[in-house]
């Protein structure tokens, strides 16, 4: 490099530097307030969602038969099939011995305990390439009856609000979402 060169070389680098000391300060700045009321609105979320639950959430595991949680040692669950990267399907039993109309079928793993049974996911196919398509249905274990409620075509659903006899389901696909009210 000649002179001039490496004039303009060390006045371009001053600039640069002096640009980057200024702004980094405003940047860093902006980047903790972002991950700061990211993080806000995440409990405050957590917060809004334990005031007014869905119902007592079940979480089932990729195991043997396990009792079904909340359910009095009634139900117990076990893995079906497992899609790579999606959802796990399982089947249900009775554990007192008495056969059971769930023992044919599939069930997604979201269980809500309410009390007039279980609402359940039942899978109408275990193809990875059909999937979401499911009815969403009531167990009874009184009469241990299964009555489907609503076909949902999504994963993402949950039961956002109970009147008398009528539950809304929400749901949300991805691009476009909806409610679903159905009566009990």
């Amino acid at each position: 490099m000649n002179k001039i060169q490496l004039f303009f070389h060390h006045v371009f680098r001053f600039i640069w530097n002096l640009i980057f000391i200024l702004c980094y300060p405003v940047l860093a700045t902006f980047g903790l307030l972002f991950v700061g009321l990211t993080y806000f609105f995440s409990l405050l979320s957590k917060l809004l969602t334990r005031l007014r639950p869905e119902g007592r959430r079940v979480v089932l595991k990729e195991s043997e038969w396990e009792a079904l949680p909340y359910s009095n040692d009634l139900l117990e669950a076990k893995l079906e099939k497992q899609i790579m990267f999606g959802p796990s399907g399982f089947r249900f039993r009775r554990t007192d011995g008495v056969p059971s109309v769930l023992s044919d079928y599939i069930f997604g793993k979201k269980v809500r305990v309410m009390e007039e049974g279980f609402i359940l996911e039942k899978w109408n196919t275990t193809e990875s390439k059909d999937l979401p398509d499911f009815d969403i249905c009531l167990y009874d274990p009184d009469q241990d009856s299964l009555r489907s409620l609503t076909q949902m075509k999504c994963f993402d659903w949950h039961v956002s609000d109970r009147v008398d006899n009528e539950l809304m389901f929400k749901w949300f696909d991805g691009t476009q979402g909806g409610e679903v009210k159905v009566a009990l």
